[in-house]
């Protein structure tokens, strides 16, 4: 997975990422979704190491987005998402958008998580069913690409920015913004 992970270093003009689990296991997030649902406040510091990427990926002038397929109404772990995490990825640069799951499914999406770099290569990403990434499975074959650069493009056109969700679903961020949020 190592492998994976350095591909982000290697792309050069875009990595757009379709996320489609309510819940996902990541260890850098057990201690703060702990606070979270103890209504403690969040430690910022978390959030550094991805924050520090996507400033590199912007900074040498290349564009980073995801669309998050949802449940409505939005479980526990995806409102800890938008309101601890979101919020500074977006602050770094990072373009973020929110597609109802009814919304996909009537669209036809696909249900599965990938990472698209360049309109050239897809890392589809496979988790177990307690939401742990299990591995990952890297493809550059044209037609795999080609489905993957279609739904990418259907969900960024039906997503909507998660500056405007969050007002809509009664949301405010629990960690500070550089840049907040406006509704519109």
């Amino acid at each position: 997975m190592a492998d994976f992970f350095r591909t982000f270093d290697d792309f050069r003009h875009q990595v757009f990422r379709l996320e489609t689990l309510d819940f996902y296991d990541s260890k850098s997030e057990r201690v703060p979704l702990e606070r979270f649902r103890s209504g403690l406040p969040q430690d910022p510091s978390w959030l550094g190491p991805w924050g520090e990427r996507v400033r590199a990926i912007r900074d040498r002038g290349a564009s980073i987005s995801r669309v998050h397929v949802v449940s409505e109404p939005l479980t526990e772990y995806v409102v800890f998402e938008m309101t601890c995490a979101y919020p500074s990825n977006i602050d770094a640069g990072e373009e973020i958008g929110v597609l109802p799951r009814s919304t996909a499914e009537e669209l036809g999406v696909p249900d599965g998580d990938y990472w698209l770099f360049d309109d050239e290569r897809v890392g589809r990403m496979i988790y177990d069913e307690d939401g742990a990434l299990s591995h990952v499975e890297v493809t550059s074959d044209p037609e795999v690409v080609r489905d993957h650069v279609y739904w990418r493009q259907i969900c960024r056109n039906k997503a909507v920015p998660l500056q405007r969700y969050m007002p809509r679903a009664g949301l405010r961020s629990r960690i500070g913004f550089e840049h907040h949020f406006q509704e519109g």
